[in-house]
């Protein structure tokens, strides 16, 4: 689903036009965006807990030359599902 897709669902929802839902949209992501550059970490309760994590340095191998690479230590964004989006997905199987 792309941003357009959700802002579509939620100006059909709402009665709002796309514009304002896609305009809410990516200030709910921009929000998101700035909390972990400021903070690291940011949990959206019944969501999920979204948090930065150092990823270490390794060595890996480049799959077409069997070279091998240092692959330098970098930050990731790590996502945590909340107890009731779990709780969502078991049901899907």
């Amino acid at each position: 689903m792309t941003k357009r897709e959700i802002a579509k669902k939620i100006s059909e929802q709402s009665g709002i036009t796309v514009l304002v839902a896609r305009e809410a949209v990516q200030l709910v992501f921009d929000g998101i965006i700035e909390t972990l550059q400021e903070e690291g970490r940011i949990e959206l309760r019944n969501f999920g807990v979204f948090e930065v994590k150092r990823r270490r340095a390794r060595k890996a191998r480049n799959p077409r030359t069997g070279e091998r690479v240092n692959v330098p230590a970098r930050m990731v964004v790590a996502f945590k599902p909340g107890r009731e989006m779990e709780e969502g997905m078991s049901r899907l199987k």
